[in-house]
C-alpha cells in the first residue's frame, strides 16, 4: 500500500510508453512520492518495460491505481493541477512548479486531496483534460523548445514538492573525520608560523614587520580551516624546518 505520508496524487493521463511510466515512478520515489494513478495507458497494464525502467521503484507500479477515464482518476480530489506548456483559451490561474507545490502542501495540510495531471508524450493534455483542472502548472522552459519528457516533468514537480515540504539545506560542508578548527587551534598555528618565519628572516624590513605579522594572522583567520587542516599545516612547516636543518 502507498505510504500514509500526506502527498498529492500524480496522475499520468493516457501515457504511451511503458519506459516513461517506469521513469516517472522512479522520479516520484526519488522524492518520497508513491501515489501514482494511470489513466488508460496506451500499451496496456501491467507493462514489462515500465517495470524494467522503474528499477527500485517497482512497488509504485504494483500499487498504482488504474482507471479508464480522467474523471475516475480525480473524483476524490478537491484541487487539481494540470501540467501544460501550451496557451489555452481558458481563464485559469497559471503557477510555477514551485508555487504549485507550495499551494499543494497548504491544501493537503488543510485536509484536502490534491491531484497533478501529466499528459501523454505525443501532445500533452488535451483541452478537455485541462478544463477539469483548477490551475495550470507552467514550467519556465525555452519557448523555442517547450516540450518536456513525461518523466522529466514528473521529476521536476516531485522535486518542488520535496522543497516545499522538507527542510532542504541549500549548502553544507560534508566533514570527513574532522571538526572545524577553533580559535585555540588557529592561534597555535599562527604562533607556530610566526616563530618559524621570524627565524627565517621573513619579517623584513623591520619597520614593516608588525604589518606583515598582522596580515599573516588575518590570513589564518580568514580561512575556513578544520582541525585536520591545522595538523597538516603544522606538519608541513615542521618538515620544512627539518629539511633545512639536514641541509646545513
Amino acid at each position: 500500500m502507498p505510504t500514509d505520508r500526506p502527498q498529492p496524487d500524480f496522475v499520468l493521463v493516457r501515457p504511451q510508453m511503458g519506459e516513461n511510466i517506469g521513469a516517472a515512478a522512479r522520479a516520484m520515489w526519488n522524492f518520497g512520492l508513491d501515489r501514482m494513478r494511470l489513466v488508460a495507458p496506451r500499451d496496456g497494464w501491467p507493462n514489462p518495460s515500465a517495470v524494467a525502467m522503474a528499477s527500485g521503484a517497482g512497488r509504485l507500479l504494483d500499487e498504482a491505481l488504474l482507471v479508464e477515464t480522467l474523471p475516475e482518476a480525480v473524483n476524490d480530489a478537491h484541487f487539481v493541477f494540470a501540467t501544460t506548456a501550451r496557451t489555452r483559451e481558458m481563464t485559469k490561474p497559471v503557477v510555477s512548479p514551485e508555487r504549485a507545490m507550495q499551494m499543494a502542501a497548504e491544501k493537503i495540510a488543510d485536509g484536502q486531496r490534491v491531484a497533478v495531471l501529466f499528459g501523454p508524450e505525443r501532445a500533452g493534455l488535451e483541452n478537455a483534460d485541462v478544463a477539469r483542472a483548477n490551475a495550470i502548472i507552467s514550467v519556465p522552459v525555452n519557448p523555442a523548445f517547450a516540450s518536456l519528457n513525461l518523466a522529466q516533468c514528473v521529476l521536476l514537480t516531485a522535486y518542488e514538492w520535496r522543497r516545499a515540504t522538507d527542510d532542504v539545506v541549500p549548502e553544507h560542508v560534508q566533514m570527513s573525520d574532522t571538526d572545524w578548527a577553533n580559535q585555540s587551534d588557529i592561534e597555535a598555528l599562527a604562533a607556530h608560523y610566526d616563530a618559524r618565519m621570524d627565524d627565517a628572516g621573513f619579517f623584513f624590513p623591520e619597520h614593516k614587520a608588525d604589518s606583515m605579522r598582522q596580515t599573516l594572522r588575518n590570513f589564518w583567520s580568514r580561512m575556513p580551516l578544520t582541525t585536520a587542516d591545522t595538523r597538516l599545516l603544522h606538519g608541513i612547516l615542521r618538515q620544512m624546518v627539518r629539511w633545512k636543518d639536514r641541509g646545513d
